[in-house]
């Protein structure tokens, strides 16, 4: 499976959401790796932090932003379990060749209405996208959500009601994330028994559903 992570917003969690993933799918035994196709080179750099503090590489982390990602993609992908694509915020060309390169496609939002009222233009490059691959699905995840808030609950049924649909699962808003990305680790790491694990997991799981 290749699943992309992808946004024209930026800041909304990309690529701690795609590095906690492919953690959690290769902590279970699964092949997996990270294109990094963001120029900003976030999980790259998350890669080097984690290899400077002499922790275990449990996955391989590569860069691609280019618009040839699609082409590639498929001998990037050969002999995976998961190909797991750090989409680009703005970045028109390459976010095309994402979407063309995915099976699946997170579309990671906050619970604000800015956040679903955005969320028209990268729902149009999806249906644009599907003009050449007819299969390609989406959904969106709701991410960093502040427990039993009414505006998490207004926005999550709000993309529900969209054509591409969301996830049922979410993530909340925690600290954890954050201080695991700036050591190199992931969530479950630093709290293996811990609310992100779990949520982490859960969400993995769903993904894992939608590809069957």
């Amino acid at each position: 499976m290749i699943v992309a992570f992808l946004n024209q917003k930026g800041g909304v969690g990309k690529t701690t959401l795609a590095l906690n993933l492919a953690a959690h799918w290769a902590a279970g035994g699964q092949r997996v790796s990270v294109v990094d196709a963001d120029p900003q080179a976030s999980a790259l750099d998350w890669a080097q932090a984690r290899r400077h503090a002499g922790l275990p590489r449990t996955f391989g982390v590569l860069g691609l932003p280019r618009d040839t990602l699609h082409q590639e993609a498929p001998d990037l992908a050969r002999g995976l379990d998961h190909l797991v694509i750090d989409g680009p915020p703005r970045v028109a060309g390459v976010l095309r060749s994402a979407l063309l390169a995915a099976d699946l496609v997170i579309l990671p939002v906050q619970p604000s209405p800015l956040d679903g009222w955005g969320s028209a233009d990268m729902l149009a490059l999806v249906q644009e996208a599907r003009l050449y691959r007819p299969d390609l699905r989406a959904r969106f995840l709701l991410n960093r959500c502040a427990a039993r808030t009414v505006i998490a609950r207004e926005t999550k049924t709000s993309l529900a009601a969209q054509d591409t649909g969301a996830l049922y699962r979410t993530i909340g808003q925690r600290v954890v994330f954050a201080a695991a990305m700036a050591s190199g680790q992931v969530a479950a790491e630093l709290e293996p028994d811990g609310p992100a694990a779990r949520e982490i997991a859960a969400v993995a799981a769903e993904i894992l559903e939608l590809a069957r």
